[in-house]
């Protein structure tokens, strides 16, 4: 098995009202993709326009980043709300540091 960057990522809206949990081999990548799709009513981060990065996870295998990924979009908000506040007290959006 090969070993390589995967990340289980938080976006939220400029207001931080909404949440989308994601996971992506590309964070970089990923987050330009978010931005791209704003307003798009096709995709549930395009309509709530979800590309602030506010938190994120490094794992080398997809089976990891997947687990985590299906475990934080089982949470209740406020536990999701917890996991950001805990790396990001105040819920800069990470965008540029991402890079």
């Amino acid at each position: 098995m090969w070993n390589y960057n995967f990340y289980v990522y938080i976006t939220t809206n400029p207001d931080r009202s909404v949440l989308y949990v994601g996971v992506t081999n590309d964070l970089s990548r990923r987050l330009y993709e978010h931005a791209e799709n704003k307003g798009n009513k096709s995709t549930f981060a395009g309509k709530y326009f979800c590309y602030n990065l506010v938190y994120y996870e490094h794992f080398a295998h997809i089976e990891q980043a997947i687990a985590r990924e299906k475990e934080i979009k089982k949470w209740r908000r406020e536990k999701k709300n917890l996991l950001i506040t805990s790396l990001n007290s105040g819920w800069r959006f990470l965008n540029e540091e991402s890079k």
